[in-house]
């Protein structure tokens, strides 16, 4: 006679909070490079260029990363791979903390990257130990920790770097990472791993999907450049379709794939891809104008307020964001994710429209950026959650992985169309774009989110689908 396997132990509060206190100092730690870009470059005697490059390259390889996270966390377990992630994660930190030149800060953000694999593998960890209904709630919990992170990191960045230096800013938040990691291995029982399926990883569809990923985000920093540029450009879109086919073509064939295209395919999980790219490119737009409009100082516009102004301006929308995680796992457990979703993109798109037509007065700037905090973290928690409760257990790593690395995507195309807008409406010989730059690039996101609504409409109210 065979014994059956004894069901995983069950985790308790103080598991689930060491986790959320993970994914905060995780996402500190990914955030401080955005709001002291300039004070590295000068410090580091880096041209626009290298700025831009040290600003993407740690989504580039979270982007790398969260799939092949997700896979292995499926097969092998999610704790086990992710104490390892963030050893990895760790010394990354500790790289960028001690950098003395550029080269060695942007090793420190490639090994920092890992972090965003982080995300997935903490989802597999939930699900193999709480029941459908707890881990919604708790899945949102760590989700909204990793955002309340990220913005917590964007408003002391700046303090810490002035007030301190730069290596601190790295140094903290890695102290933190380390910390949590070792509550992490100390409180969460080991998840069992996932059923075999024989095969190894699938390194032809990684080094293809790398080449894809790579090549986008070429791309999306070359666009604005696209008239000095455009053979450049045109070169790498070619290079981006052939990457593209040539996946897909490998995917198809592979015993085991990295991303069974077929799992693309089910409805719950492109249509989640979808929304979750249209309202990161909303949020990433909002997010970059909003500092950058209380940063200039122009003829009837802008505050001209200083960094350490507009973290505290900013304070609000942390908040929000940090509460906007657990009541979308609430909501999504009471009423499914396409009434939390259907309500985050309203606010959001209420929130951008609002701003495009207010943005005089700084409670105006305050309230906008609040509510697109909150909408953006109701909206990608229900996603998600709603993601890795509708799949097997044995493929929670992997799908929660694909709306993760479209949430990157999303917040790339977000930030560089933002720049672009700015960049197009500065008058000659100015410094300071034209108030209609802003009007628009709000505009913009705020008609792009509504039409997400077409395809919110689509999705089932159940759970599952």
């Amino acid at each position: 006679m065979t014994t059956a396997p004894a069901p995983p132990a069950r985790i308790g509060k103080a598991a689930v909070g060491a986790l959320g206190a993970l994914a905060v100092s995780a996402g500190a730690l990914e955030s401080v490079v955005t709001p002291t870009l300039p004070l590295l470059q000068r410090e580091l005697d880096m041209s626009p260029a290298e700025g831009a490059l040290l600003s993407v390259v740690l989504l580039v390889t979270g982007a790398l990363i969260t799939p092949l996270a997700g896979k292995l966390g499926d097969r092998y377990g999610g704790k086990r791979v992710l104490i390892q992630l963030m050893a990895v994660v760790s010394a990354g930190g500790l790289v960028s903390a001690l950098a003395p030149n550029l080269p060695v800060l942007l090793l420190g953000q490639i090994l920092q990257g890992a972090m965003v694999g982080a995300l997935p593998l903490s989802f597999i960890v939930v699900r193999g130990h709480l029941p459908v209904g707890e881990s919604k709630v708790a899945i949102g919990t760590v989700s909204g920790m990793f955002v309340a992170g990220s913005m917590a990191g964007m408003l002391s960045a700046g303090p810490v770097a002035e007030q301190l230096s730069r290596h601190w800013m790295f140094a903290l938040p890695t102290i933190a990472v380390i910390g949590s990691t070792l509550l992490v291995n100390r409180l969460m029982p080991s998840d069992p791993p996932g059923r075999p399926d024989g095969a190894g990883i699938d390194w032809p569809g990684l080094a293809l999907l790398s080449g894809t990923l790579i090549t986008l985000m070429l791309v999306l920093a070359l666009a604005p450049e696209v008239g000095s540029q455009p053979l450049v450009l045109g070169a790498l879109v070619l290079v981006l379709a052939a990457f593209v086919t040539g996946w897909t073509a490998v995917e198809r064939r592979a015993a085991a794939p990295m991303i069974d295209p077929r799992m693309l395919a089910r409805p719950v999980i492109w249509k989640s891809c979808v929304l979750t790219f249209v309202i990161c490119l909303g949020t990433s737009m909002g997010v970059y104008l909003v500092p950058q409009l209380l940063d200039v100082s122009g003829d009837g516009y802008g505050f001209g307020i200083g960094a350490t102004g507009i973290g505290v301006i900013l304070l609000p929308g942390a908040l929000a964001a940090s509460l906007a995680g657990p009541v979308g796992g609430i909501g999504e457990r009471r009423f499914g994710s396409r009434a939390v979703v259907t309500a985050g993109v309203v606010i959001m798109a209420a929130a951008l429209l609002a701003l495009s037509a207010a943005h005089t007065e700084v409670w105006h700037i305050v309230v906008g950026k609040a509510l697109i905090a909150l909408a953006n973290g109701l909206c990608v928690t229900a996603l998600v959650t709603g993601v890795a409760t509708s799949v097997d257990k044995g493929d929670t790593g992997i799908a929660t992985s694909l709306v993760l690395v479209t949430r990157v995507i999303g917040y790339a195309v977000g930030g560089q169309v933002g720049g672009a807008l700015l960049t197009a409406g500065t008058p000659s010989g100015s410094d300071v774009p034209a108030e209609s730059a802003f009007v628009s690039g709000f505009l913009i996101a705020g008609v792009i989110t509504v039409l997400s609504l077409l395809v919110v409409r689509t999705k089932n109210k159940g759970v599952e689908e």
